[in-house]
C-alpha cells in the first residue's frame, strides 16, 4: 500500500558523493523517503547501494551532500548517531549473540537496569509486547542460537524497534530465508508501515521488488538512473536499468547428457567446528554432465558437505569417492589436483586473501603451476595478464588488478573467486551459493558459466538457497534438511511448492527417486 499523497519526508539525501582510492561510490545521489513508504534500493554490485545506507546509518561520512531527517539536516559520526535520530539497520549477516536469550540480545547494549544489574523482568515485558504490537512471533526466552534463521531475523526487527526506530534499513533481508519464510516476512514488513514506519529495502531480487515496494531508485556507476513505480514496472525493465542492457532470465541450457558417476558419496556424516554432527548419512550420486542441485535453508549442513568434499573438513564416517578414486584424508590440494573446483560459501574466509591484490587471489589454487611460475619463481607478468583477462571477461569492479580483495564490494569479490574456478578444466565443479549478492547481469554470465561446465562434461554439485537458482540450473535436485537428504527427484517433476515444503521440514519422505 503506498503512503498517503500528503506524507511528511522522514529521510532525504540531497547530492550526497563519496570517494574511495580510485573510485567515486557515490556520486550526488538523491534519495527521498516517506512516512509509511517502502522504497527499494536497486544497483549492480558496485553501483553505491551499500555505501549510500552506511552513510545514512552513520558508518561513513559523505564527501559532499547533506542528509535530512524529518527536515532537519544532520551529520552522522557513528551509528549511535543514526540511531538515536530514529534509523535503524538490520544487516545481510545478523549481528546476534547465539549464546543469549532473545531478550538479551534485544537490549544489549541499552539494557533496563535495576540498580546495578539487568532488569531481566523489565527487559521480558518489553520486548514480548514490541513482539505483540508488531506481529514479531518472537520468544523472549529462547536461545537465539536454537532459533530458526527466520526467527533470527524478527529478533534483529525487534532490537531496531526496541531503540525506537522508525526508518528501517533493511539490507538483503530475504537471501537466507525460505519461500515461506519470505512471506511472512512481506507481512510484518507491511504491518510495519501501515502503523508508520518507513522502510529502505535492499535487495538483486526483481520480483520481491514488484511484491513488495512503493516506489524504487536504481542506481548505477554509483549514480541514481531512474525511480519507477513497481506497479506499471516489469522485471526486465529494471535489469536494464541496472546494468544498461538487455539481460536474459532464462538460462540457455539443453537437455543434459549424463555419463558416468563422477562424484559418489556413500552414507557421510560430517560434524562442525563443535563436533555436532550437521551432515548426517548422506548419499548421492553426480555424474558427468549434470547438475545436481541441493536446496536448503541455509545452517542445515550444506557448508559442512560441500567443505568434506572439497577436503576442508575431515570425515566422520562414509565414503566419497571423485573419479573412482577415494578421497578420505586428502588435502584440498590433493582433491583440486584430481580435477575439481570449489566455490565456498564463505568466499571471505576461504575463498579469498583480502589483503592481497586481485592478480594474486586469481591465482590461489595454481600460482606454482606454469605459466605463474618457472623454477619456483613467480611471474608477475604472467599474473598480471591473466588477472587483466579475467577482469574484463567477468567485469570485475576494481581500481586496478593491484587492489587489494578485502576493498572490493562483495559482489565482486564473489566475482574473483569464480572467475579463479571456472577459468580451468575441472571434473567436478562444488559450487556453493555462487551468485549470492551478485546483480542480474553477473549472475546471466555466471549462470551460463557453470552450464558450459556441465556441457563440456563435468559433473556440477550445485548448493544454493535461492530455489530460482536451484530450478533455473538443476538437473536433479536434492533437498537437504537436518543434515539429511530428505528427497532427490528429476528437475522435471520438481515444484517451486514441493521444495519449499521440503526445506522447511514438511512432506520429509514424500520423494525419493531421481537417482
Amino acid at each position: 500500500m503506498a503512503p498517503a499523497a500528503d506524507a511528511p519526508v522522514v529521510l532525504e539525501a540531497r547530492g550526497i558523493t563519496k570517494r574511495f582510492p580510485g573510485v567515486v561510490a557515490n556520486a550526488d545521489v538523491d534519495l527521498t523517503l516517506h512516512e509509511g513508504e517502502i522504497v527499494s534500493l536497486l544497483g549492480e554490485n558496485g553501483a553505491g547501494k551499500s555505501t549510500l545506507m552506511n552513510i545514512v546509518y552513520g558508518l561513513y561520512q559523505p564527501d559532499a551532500g547533506e542528509l535530512r531527517v524529518r527536515g532537519e539536516p544532520v551529520r552522522f559520526t557513528s551509528s549511535a548517531d543514526a540511531i538515536a535520530a530514529g534509523i535503524g539497520m538490520v544487516h545481510q549477516h545478523f549481528q546476534l549473540v547465539p549464546v543469549l536469550t532473545v531478550a538479551e540480545n534485544v537490549v544489549l547494549g541499552q539494557e533496563p537496569r535495576r540498580g546495578p544489574f539487568l532488569d531481566r523482568t523489565r527487559a521480558r515485558r518489553e520486548v514480548a509486547e514490541l513482539s505483540r504490537r508488531y506481529g514479531l512471533a518472537v520468544d523472549p526466552d529462547a536461545i537465539v542460537g536454537d532459533l530458526s534463521v527466520g526467527a533470527q531475523q524478527r529478533v534483529e526487527l525487534v532490537k531496531a524497534l526496541y531503540r525506537d526506530a522508525d526508518i528501517l534499513i533493511l539490507d538483503e533481508p530475504t537471501a537466507v530465508l525460505t519461500p515461506g519464510e519470505v512471506s511472512e516476512f512481506f507481512e510484518v514488513v507491511r504491518s510495519l508501515v501501515a502503523q508508520g514506519k518507513s522502510v529502505v529495502f535492499i535487495t538483486h531480487k526483481l520480483k520481491e521488488v514488484l511484491a513488495v515496494a512503493d516506489t524504487v531508485t536504481v542506481l548505477r556507476g554509483g549514480r541514481v538512473v531512474g525511480s519507477a513505480d513497481p506497479r506499471q514496472a516489469s522485471e526486465a525493465g529494471l535489469a536494464t536499468m541496472m546494468v544498461g542492457r538487455d539481460v536474459s532470465f532464462e538460462v540457455d541450457k539443453q537437455a543434459p547428457t549424463p555419463g558416468r558417476p563422477v562424484l559418489v558419496v556413500a552414507g557421510l556424516v560430517v560434524a562442525d567446528d563443535r563436533g555436532v554432527v550437521t551432515v548426517d548419512g548422506v548419499d548421492l550420486v553426480a555424474r558427468g554432465g549434470e547438475i545436481f542441485g541441493i536446496a536448503g535453508v541455509e545452517g542445515n549442513g550444506q557448508r559442512e558437505l560441500v567443505e568434506a568434499l572439497a577436503g576442508m573438513r575431515p570425515v566422520v564416517s562414509g565414503a566419497v569417492s571423485i573419479g573412482g578414486q577415494e578421497v578420505g584424508g586428502m588435502s584440498p590440494r590433493r582433491v583440486e589436483a584430481l580435477g575439481v573446483g570449489h566455490i565456498p560459501e564463505d568466499r571471505g574466509k576461504h575463498g579469498l586473501v583480502g589483503p592481497f591484490p586481485v592478480t594474486d587471489n586469481l591465482v590461489l589454487n595454481r600460482y606454482q603451476r606454469a605459466p605463474f611460475s618457472v623454477r619456483g619463481v613467480m611471474r608477475r607478468d604472467a599474473l598480471a595478464a591473466h588477472a587483466s583477462e579475467q577482469v574484463k571477461a567477468y567485469d570485475i569492479r576494481t581500481p586496478s588488478v593491484d587492489t587489494a580483495c578485502g576493498s572490493l564490494s562483495g559482489g565482486n569479490q564473489q566475482k574473483v573467486v569464480v572467475a579463479r574456478e571456472l577459468s580451468d578444466e575441472v571434473r567436478l565443479l562444488l559450487v556453493a551459493q555462487p551468485t549470492r549478492g551478485l546483480d542480474v547481469g553477473s549472475i546471466e554470465f555466471i549462470h551460463s558459466q557453470i552450464v558450459h561446465r556441465r556441457d563440456a562434461g563435468a559433473a556440477v554439485l550445485l548448493v544454493s538457497a535461492e530455489l530460482d537458482e536451484i530450478l533455473s540450473l538443476s538437473d536433479r535436485i536434492g533437498v537437504l534438511y537436518r543434515g539429511r537428504l530428505v528427497a532427490v527427484m528429476d528437475r522435471a517433476d520438481a515444484t517451486r511448492d514441493e521444495l519449499g515444503l521440503l526445506m522447511a521440514g514438511g512432506g520429509v519422505g514424500l520423494r525419493e527417486g531421481g537417482t
